[in-house]
């Protein structure tokens, strides 16, 4: 790792009573080698006995400070050239990291066979307290060890993404360049195979084609070379330059084909030609109008399926051949005109397809022959309008995005990394927040959402705290629309097939009603499918919101960690659950005539529980 020595100083040094000691006493390059290094192994000695460098592996203060006042200079390296203030670091030891500073150690003191510093090798171990307490000290980040790396390249190079986000939000330049003129990006990209931490640095806004100073290699030249796919991946979505040569003359795609990477090639190419449609004047209008091209072509594919459903002949080979050839149309349409990030929409095009031939069905075909009474129409009418309306509240309505500039966000990473509560439950790493209360990073936008519940297939959009109720009356209106059509559907087999049910029996019923109108029976089907899912999603999400106050996210966590937990929580007992009447009022945000308060909170900035706790007490009393 940082220090020097052999395989017996190894064995003397790596021995501790509680928990694995680390051993710098050879250049790592893995954490595989730093796990070979470590183990548990019995303390043998007398702590009152020990020499200094074993008790500051350890951690005995009271030891170190007796030897200390009795004359031991902690500036004296050992026979390693190494510090004491070097192993102190590298066991994670921060109250003798105070002690020794204190005494004068010098906080950059170089040492081991790599010429390493204490905050080196704190980093190389991922001892984040260790790293802050060494930073506050006065540890010099930019310092580069005996192979050329500073302190963001070894926190790259060993993957230890807190320290990363700690280590830019102090000031330290992500593209900073090692002695060969290597930034983080390139590093990463070159030696650690695999998504992280080049997207973990892609978040900091690196610069993509910065080129090294002895080959002239680009991030992206690196990857390739390395043979690293999701580096590439990641450097090509965010826009990487594909035609920058490095000092042989070489692009990426010309290294890519040098290498016989088949993947990589494919996938440099595809992306090549996609960035050249994108240059064409009549193909970027199209791209612009990719969700009007996506529900025309829905629009037209069902409509395509119900003509051929309703035509007079009676051969159903043909019909199928009709189908399956429209079918494989839409599919080529869609695939070379909409994008992949626009393709999540389809069910979305689908349902709105669905709704749109539903309400011509009963305009055109149920409504001159007078199925039902004016009140039974008006009805309907209304039920379609507020469908529509409310689709379009949950759709283009903030869902409740966690948004923070970026000086914030380094100002969080500071904060939460000095209070030890820089993880995955305090902090999104993708968008580098802190994460609210009941906030949830949606992996389809890219972004964390206040009381996030879904993301919902139907609406194509996150479901949190800002459009949540506009989608539960969304389900509600598709319900009553699904419902009132199945009604008139019935109503319009009674009056115009010449059989019924009681007179031919279920099996001559269906026939006949096949035949008496195969487009009606065509959106019959197609309200029954949607009826059926938004009534039931309707009656889990009045559920969870009247007598749980949860979230869908929320109670799907709780029953995953009921499964595997000896003692599981009740979905009722939660801070969340106020009461039926009173979880309707604060969804709602409705006063029920005055009967109910309820609460305001601002999700997007709620990050403990006590203001709940306390409104929970007020309630009961």
């Amino acid at each position: 790792m940082a220090a020097g020595g052999g395989a017996a100083a190894c064995e003397n040094h790596c021995h501790g009573p509680h928990r694995p000691l680390t051993c710098s006493c050879h250049p790592i390059h893995s954490d595989k080698d730093l796990s070979a290094l470590s183990g548990p192994y019995p303390f043998v000695e007398d702590p009152c006995t020990c020499d200094i460098v074993k008790a500051t592996q350890y951690g005995l203060l009271e030891r170190c400070k007796e030897l200390v006042e009795a004359g031991y200079d902690v500036r004296q390296p050992d026979k390693e050239n190494v510090t004491l203030l070097h192993w102190a670091a590298i066991n994670n030891r921060q109250e003798l990291v105070r002690f020794y500073i204190s005494k004068g150690a010098i906080v950059d003191q170089l040492g081991g066979d790599l010429n390493s510093t204490p905050l080196h090798w704190a980093i190389r171990q991922g001892h984040l307290p260790t790293v802050i307490l060494l930073l506050k000290c006065g540890a010099d980040p930019s310092l580069i060890d005996g192979e050329g790396f500073s302190s963001i390249h070894l926190a790259v190079l060993f993957q230890h993404m807190p320290i990363i986000a700690y280590l830019i939000s102090k000031g330290q330049n992500v593209d900073k360049t090692d002695f060969s003129g290597q930034t983080p990006l390139m590093i990463s990209a070159q030696k650690v195979i695999g998504p992280e931490p080049t997207r973990f640095l892609l978040k900091f806004n690196p610069s993509l084609n910065a080129v090294d100073n002895i080959l002239k290699n680009t991030a992206l030249h690196w990857a390739i070379t390395s043979g690293n796919v999701s580096a590439v991946d990641l450097l090509l979505e965010a826009g990487a330059s594909m035609d920058i040569k490095n000092v042989k003359g070489e692009t990426p795609l010309d290294l890519a084909r040098e290498t016989q990477n088949r993947l990589i090639v494919y996938m440099l190419t595809e992306e090549e030609r996609m960035r050249s449609r994108k240059n064409c004047r009549l193909l970027r209008i199209v791209e612009k109008y990719e969700l009007f091209l996506l529900l025309a072509s829905s629009l037209t594919l069902m409509w395509a399926i119900g003509y051929v459903m309703d035509l007079s002949s009676d051969s159903w080979l043909l019909k199928g051949s009709l189908l399956l050839l429209i079918l494989f149309g839409m599919t080529l349409f869609v695939r070379r005109f909409v994008g992949l990030r626009n393709r999540r929409y389809l069910p979305t095009a689908f349902m709105l397809s669905s709704v749109f031939w539903m309400s011509v069905t009963w305009f055109v075909w149920f409504l001159p022959v007078r199925v039902a009474d004016t009140i039974f129409q008006i009805t309907v009418v209304f039920s379609v309008v507020g469908l529509l309306y409310y689709f379009y509240k949950t759709w283009r309505t903030d869902p409740g995005y966690i948004k923070t500039s970026e000086e914030e966000k380094k100002e969080n990473i500071v904060a939460l990394a000095e209070a030890g509560c820089l993880d995955f439950r305090t902090f999104c790493p993708s968008c580098l927040v802190k994460k609210p209360l009941r906030s949830m990073h949606c992996l389809a936008c890219d972004s964390c959402v206040a009381r996030y519940d879904q993301h919902s297939l139907w609406i194509g959009q996150c479901i949190g705290i800002g459009n949540h109720h506009y989608y539960v009356l969304f389900l509600f209106f598709l319900t009553m629309t699904g419902v009132w059509l199945l009604y008139g559907t019935l109503l319009y087999w009674s009056n115009h097939c010449a059989t019924s049910y009681r007179q031919g029996g279920a099996w001559s019923y269906f026939t006949e009603i096949i035949y008496c109108s195969p487009w009606v029976f065509y959106i019959f089907t197609l309200a029954c499918f949607h009826t059926v899912w938004a009534s039931l999603l309707l009656i889990v999400q009045l559920y969870q919101i009247t007598f749980l106050g949860l979230t869908s996210h929320e109670r799907m966590n709780l029953l995953i960690q009921n499964k595997s937990s000896k003692h599981p929580v009740s979905l009722r007992r939660t801070p969340y659950n106020l009461g039926c009447f009173q979880n309707l009022a604060d969804f709602f945000q409705c006063g029920c005539l005055g009967m109910f308060k309820p609460n305001v909170i601002d999700w997007t900035k709620q990050y403990n529980l006590f203001y709940l706790a306390k409104e929970k007490n007020l309630h009961s009393v």
